[in-house]
């Protein structure tokens, strides 16, 4: 009796796209949480929330774009800003409820101007600021 395969070669077990999204766990608004990183670099940049609908479209434009909940609309990743992000790849994870990007980031990651979004570190009793913004936000938004 031949003994089952472990071969990591093999053909991977692929299931329909849109069962796949159906199958997400969405919060009560209907959103799921997902993180964007630097494909080349690991960098992670920001967090931020998709609908169905923006996955479909960022899967389909290869342009990143989220659902802002404090607008209450979809969020092009650059649209007014122009620090643009590409999709390289879009995973999710194994409980299928978070959704992890690999992006071209051009430019600022953060509303503040900064790389990334995740500036705020912990140091033993306090929290210190560790990145400066590339540029002002006055400027990116103007």
């Amino acid at each position: 009796m031949a003994a089952a395969s472990s071969d990591s070669t093999a053909a991977p077990n692929a299931q329909a796209l849109s069962s796949v999204l159906d199958q997400l766990k969405y919060n009560a608004a209907g959103l799921i949480p997902a993180i964007a990183q630097q494909y080349d670099s690991g960098e992670v940049l920001m967090m931020a929330w998709m609908n169905r609908a923006s996955i479909e479209e960022t899967l389909r434009t290869q342009r990143v774009c989220y659902w802002s909940r404090s607008r209450q609309r979809f969020w092009r990743k650059g649209e007014s800003s122009g620090q643009t992000q590409t999709l390289k790849t879009l995973r999710f994870d194994c409980d299928l409820d978070t959704i992890l990007l690999a992006v071209d980031q051009q430019g600022a990651a953060c509303h503040t101007g900064r790389r990334d979004c995740f500036f705020y570190k912990v140091e033993d009793d306090s929290v210190i600021i560790d990145r400066v913004p590339l540029i002002d936000p006055d400027e990116l938004y103007a």
